[in-house]
């Protein structure tokens, strides 16, 4: 089992090798690596706050998150509107392909915008494209 922020089942499906520092792409590849795999079902449980990829993160403080001052409200508040609009809890374990799935049926590349709105990786484009890859490879158009 694995232990995943809320934006994070998102960001897996737009991740391009970018980050904040060498360990935190090494840790995010990894689990991205196992989401993406159409083989692996493992179980994984989403929380709002610190998960696996945060571990490797240069900003992560003791309790909070530390790039700046709204960061860590900034990063709990994007956690708690990717589960609010997946139907999720917090704290609850869900199989992989199943929350893959329900991403690609719920979530629009537009849906980001408000999503993730203040990311700033949004602003390259990445992200939204992901999200039109998930959902084709799903069969669901636009």
């Amino acid at each position: 089992m694995r232990k995943l922020r809320g934006h994070h089942l998102l960001c897996v499906h737009g991740f391009q090798g970018m980050g904040y520092s060498p360990s935190f792409v090494e840790k995010m590849s990894e689990i991205v690596q196992q989401i993406r795999d159409p083989e692996s079902d493992i179980w994984l449980e989403i929380t709002i706050g610190f998960d696996e990829a945060c571990s490797a993160c240069p900003h992560r403080g003791e309790m909070k998150c530390e790039a700046d001052e709204d960061s860590d409200t900034h990063v709990k508040q994007m956690d708690a509107r990717v589960i609010y609009h997946l139907d999720l809890e917090s704290d609850a374990t869900y199989r992989k392909k199943w929350l893959v799935r329900r991403t690609a049926s719920m979530v629009r590349p537009d849906d980001l915008d408000e999503l993730c709105a203040g990311c700033s990786w949004l602003s390259y484009g990445v992200c939204k494209e992901g999200i039109r890859k998930l959902r084709a490879a799903h069969g669901i158009s636009e």
